[in-house]
């Protein structure tokens, strides 16, 4: 157990943090972790793929997309992305290019035709 020391125990308090333990390499007891952590990777392998990008950069793209999720993604409650609520402003996206990512969208709603 990494941190389990009373120094640690302050800190938390002192934040009102509250610490708990799981069980090692079960990282199914952590479904927020493990959600992004799947996201990471889907988004990644499908930016590799929709490029016909080589997949020793799987690494690089999941950096980017790591990236963009903290800087770029908001809040819904309190409308700020992370970047905002750690650095009390914007994030400069202005050096962003495109990954050249096709998207296409599924319509599932039956269309009626007027006579």
């Amino acid at each position: 157990m990494e941190f389990q020391n009373e120094n640690i125990y302050e800190l938390f308090e002192s934040f009102g943090i509250m610490h708990n333990f799981s069980t090692p390499r079960t990282p199914q007891q952590n479904s927020v972790v493990e959600t992004k952590s799947r996201d990471l990777q889907e988004m990644a392998r499908t930016m590799l793929n929709s490029n016909f990008t080589p997949k020793h950069l799987l690494e690089k793209a999941i950096n980017i997309n790591c990236y963009l999720q903290n800087g770029v993604y908001i809040r819904p409650l309190i409308k700020k992305t992370s970047y905002e609520l750690w650095k009390d402003r914007e994030p400069n996206i202005s050096y962003f290019h495109f990954f050249a990512v096709q998207c296409f969208i599924l319509n599932t709603r039956k269309i009626q035709f007027q006579k």
